[in-house]
């Protein structure tokens, strides 16, 4: 097992990375303030990991209320936030009781988002069972739920105290959910990291076929430069905007074609290739940077293209973006591959230009 901290003050916390930690509950039991807790998760997740966490937990003498959302992204919203509500108030959850969620990355961010509220704050765990939220979500603090016309756009900034990450549970995760992971794994090298960017580039076909060491390295090393943003930058007032990559471009993707018709993943890698093509419209990147990015993003099996919705409507959907201050559009943009950089310099037409560049046609 590998450890990491996410250094903020007391309210620094550890993930624990290595195959079988889901199944180690005794590191989560010295944080319960009382033997109570919630577990978050959802329909597809529960029959295969649900009852082996559930039963761990009440052998230790915890009590144990189960709750199974519905799946999918289009779920994200407030009438399943109010579920987790309606469970916890059902079973006289207490403001020291424990949510855990255990799931993806729509499980995670509600989870967290419902501890946000409830009572004016609970504590809660994530167990991430999917490569996206193991590398990203889980991490950080960042908790929301959709709204019709913009992903993520009602939340908290509310972080775990632990995040467990195991590489087993990966081993029953679709192949396109594995690749949706890789779109974030791959941001990491991009935007700070090129010896991670040329490890990635050496090891995506150990990745695709989910070599449990190779995962386990690229979660470590995606969390731990997650981890030092974080650090640096709790409510991205600055360096942590970096992680966003690619996301103005794919949320409103996400948000133009309906949630769940893309995976986040493959939103962001196509979103991601839009901002490639605007910092080398700016003359920050050459032709070679670009082929470097398209070929690892083609190898990993995501999109490089966005879907047809006209400039129009992705100039619309972007405008909502969070990232949006004073009415101009900031966007995260690479300087050169391995270092990014929030920038507003880009015109109106220029950024047009790079969205009809990377958006299929017809």
């Amino acid at each position: 097992m590998e450890t990491l901290n996410v250094a903020l003050g007391d309210r620094s916390y550890p993930i624990h990375i290595g195959s079988g930690v889901v199944g180690q509950m005794e590191l989560l039991l010295p944080l319960l303030v009382q033997p109570k807790v919630a577990v978050v998760t959802n329909e597809v997740v529960a029959p295969i990991l649900l009852r082996g966490v559930a039963r761990k937990l009440r052998d230790a003498g915890v009590q144990v209320v189960e709750i199974v959302l519905p799946d999918g992204e289009w779920h994200k919203d407030w009438q399943t936030l109010n579920t987790i509500f309606d469970a916890l108030i059902a079973n006289s959850c207490e403001r020291n009781t424990t949510l855990v969620a255990l799931g993806g990355g729509v499980v995670g961010d509600m989870t967290g988002f419902a501890a946000a509220c409830y009572q004016r704050g609970a504590p809660f765990v994530q167990i991430p069972t999917t490569l996206l939220s193991q590398v990203d979500s889980s991490v950080g603090g960042k908790t929301a739920i959709n709204h019709s016309r913009g992903k993520n756009m009602i939340g908290a900034f509310y972080q775990p105290k632990l995040v467990l990450a195991d590489p087993e549970t990966l081993a029953s995760l679709p192949d396109r959910e594995l690749r949706s992971g890789l779109a974030e794994v791959i941001k990491y090298g991009l935007i700070r990291d090129l010896p991670f960017l040329e490890w990635l580039e050496n090891h995506l076909e150990d990745l695709l076929r989910k070599d449990p060491e190779t995962l386990e390295n690229a979660i470590y090393h995606s969390c731990r430069n997650k981890a030092e943003i974080v650090a640096a930058d709790e409510r991205e007032l600055g360096e942590r905007a970096l992680l966003n990559l690619g996301h103005t471009f794919g949320h409103a993707i996400e948000a133009g074609l309906g949630y769940g018709r893309w995976l986040h993943g493959e939103a962001v890698a196509a979103g991601t290739m839009m901002a490639i093509e605007l910092s080398r419209l700016l003359g920050w990147l050459g032709e070679g940077d670009v082929n470097r990015a398209e070929a690892l993003f083609r190898r990993a099996g995501l999109p490089v293209f966005g879907p047809a919705m006209g400039v129009g409507r992705y100039m619309e959907l972007m405008q909502h973006d969070k990232k949006v201050q004073n009415g101009k559009l900031r966007l995260v943009l690479l300087r050169e591959l391995g270092k990014a950089a929030v920038s507003d310099v880009a015109s109106s037409a220029e950024i047009g230009r790079a969205i009809e560049a990377r958006a299929r046609r017809g």
